[in-house]
């Protein structure tokens, strides 16, 4: 059996068989996994986020993997499940939807209707269910890998701000190398090297990771550095809507992942300062004032973590 730094190594070179040249981006997403989060990629279509979802799910073998493509004529029970009326015994029996499962791809999530989108809600916050007032509990891994295209696109709905809260991270891929796309196009002359992928990990190995996640060592200057990173976003006048404690323990948990798969069993300053932006940005709200002069929620990251000492 694999140790867990051994584990983040084998997963993160099974992605990487699928999908080039986004070490950077692959790494941060499987940290957000590791921390036992939810990732939300945006990018334009044809980036590759879905094939980044299909490649995580193929790589860990014993687990379930269910997707669902997300349209403006997806109901709610699409997602959860419905109870269906037999008629020989005359009860209701559950059918589970898509979201009982290990690892969840939410294809192009936005462009659900808002009521769609929040149908994730209490899973993603909670792992649980309400259906027809019952409550079922989601158990396993239970992972929201979810893509979406940017919201200035047609046919898109902004995902509501207290779900972009429930993701963990939010992450883009943006376009490989000239060198990478020609590789691409290499792998790709017979058949995709998504179907040929296998697992590299088992099911028990990423449970495994994900407690190893927990011990990773982080001191006590360095989660007093994290809290003053998420209030200040709280202080700045560009600011509608500034990053709440659950952003301060997703910075926590993702840079004790993130330092495993740095090959480290304790968190430094330079971690949490390169996933910051990743876990925080989404969160915000900028004045339209401030969006209209040029001022971004990424920006605004990098200001406050110029602007913070970190520890010595």
């Amino acid at each position: 059996m694999p140790t867990p730094a051994e584990t983040a190594a084998l997963l993160e070179e099974s992605v990487h068989r699928v999908v080039r040249g986004q070490d950077e981006a692959v790494r941060r997403i499987l940290a957000c996994f590791a921390a036992g989060g939810h990732a939300l990629i945006e990018d334009v279509p044809g980036t590759g986020k879905t094939t980044l979802a299909k490649a995580i799910a193929r790589s860990v073998s014993g687990s379930t993997f269910k997707r669902v493509q997300f349209t403006p004529d997806l109901l709610p029970s699409d997602i959860l499940g419905i109870s269906v009326l037999d008629p020989r015994t005359q009860q209701f029996n559950f059918r589970p939807g898509p979201v009982f499962t290990d690892i969840l791809l939410a294809d192009e999530i936005n462009r659900a209707s808002p009521r769609t989108q929040s149908a994730l809600l209490e899973a993603m916050a909670e792992r649980q269910a309400t259906i027809d007032g019952e409550r079922h509990d989601l158990d396993g891994l239970f992972f929201v890998i979810a893509t979406q295209n940017p919201v200035e696109f047609r046919g898109t709905y902004p995902l509501p701000e207290a779900q972009m809260d429930r993701f963990m991270t939010r992450s883009r891929l943006g376009y490989v190398s000239i060198e990478e796309e020609c590789s691409i196009l290499s792998d790709q002359v017979t058949s995709h090297p998504v179907d040929q992928l296998e697992p590299a990990v088992s099911r028990t190995d990423v449970i495994g990771l994900l407690e190893a996640v927990r011990q990773v060592h982080i001191s006590d200057e360095l989660r007093t550095y994290i809290v003053e990173i998420v209030a200040a976003t709280r202080t700045r006048e560009e600011v509608q809507l500034a990053a709440s404690p659950r952003a301060s323990l997703a910075l926590m948990k993702v840079s004790q992942a993130l330092s495993l798969f740095e090959g480290r069993d304790f968190v430094i300053p330079e971690t949490i300062q390169q996933i910051a932006s990743d876990v925080i940005a989404h969160r915000l709200v900028i004045e339209p004032e401030a969006r209209l002069s040029g001022t971004d929620a990424h920006g605004i990251v990098s200001m406050i973590l110029d602007e913070i000492p970190a520890p010595a």
